[in-house]
């Protein structure tokens, strides 16, 4: 029985240039796998195609040429109906702007998917999960007056009770200060060691160097897939991709 969660090959991305018959490729055509249980990494620089890459990846957004398959099944051969709820029972997905309903409380943010998902939220759990993720807000409070840190917060609290089989991070802890990006780092371990996947979109270096792999991009190419990262290994990795 194969291991492998995420089967990416030969993916290729090409979008239109404003109005005009001109093109440009964003990815081309990249090819890795990911296995169950796998802490993995994405790093380049500004450009490089690393959220382009995981939205391609998660069932986001549909790439010009190449395949995907998560957990054996092609998001992009679903109908409609049938991605909507591959997206509820196997992916997370923790967006880098958040992608709130600002016009809903805090604590109904974070159990929409269970609500999606028919689940009876328990408010006891979900406060004690924002309290350790040191929460600063009102759980019934509006989500519009919060810092873009604390709308984070909510936001990955949210995909964390999904339960996901893989998740899907761009820049989660961008936005955070060192003591809550290390709590949900923590988060991310744990799920993990549970045989949960995590793929995470990160320019913060120190984290990449604690995940399993790094895949480094450069131009919309992997330029290297970097196994047990260190900070030295992953600097020189991206020392040859300026």
């Amino acid at each position: 029985m194969t291991n492998t969660i995420l089967s990416v090959a030969q993916l290729t991305q090409v979008v239109s240039i404003g109005q005009s018959d001109q093109t440009t490729t964003l990815l081309k055509n990249i090819s890795f796998t990911v296995q169950k249980g796998e802490l993995v990494s994405i790093v380049g620089p500004s450009g490089s195609g690393k959220s382009t890459l995981l939205y391609c990846i998660s069932g986001i957004t549909r790439p010009t040429g190449g395949t995907v398959a998560i957990a054996g099944i092609n998001p992009y051969q679903l109908k409609p109906n049938q991605l909507a709820a591959f997206r509820r029972q196997t992916i997370g997905f923790i967006f880098q702007q958040y992608n709130l309903i600002q016009s809903l409380p805090v604590f109904e943010n974070v159990v929409l998917q269970q609500r999606l998902s028919h689940q009876q939220p328990q408010r006891a759990e979900i406060k004690q999960l924002l309290t350790k993720m040191n929460f600063a807000g009102q759980i019934d409070g509006p989500v519009a007056t919060l810092s873009g840190g604390e709308q984070q917060k909510v936001a990955i609290a949210r995909t964390i009770l999904t339960d996901c089989d893989v998740l899907f991070a761009d820049e989660p802890t961008g936005a955070l200060d060192s003591a809550s990006k290390a709590i949900i780092f923590t988060y991310f371990k744990e799920m993990v060691a549970k045989g949960r996947t995590v793929i995470m979109v990160t320019h913060d270096i120190e984290l990449a160097s604690q995940t399993d792999r790094a895949i480094v991009l450069k131009d919309g190419q992997v330029q290297q897939i970097v196994t047990e990262p260190t900070l030295a290994t992953i600097y020189a990795a991206l020392d040859q991709v300026v």
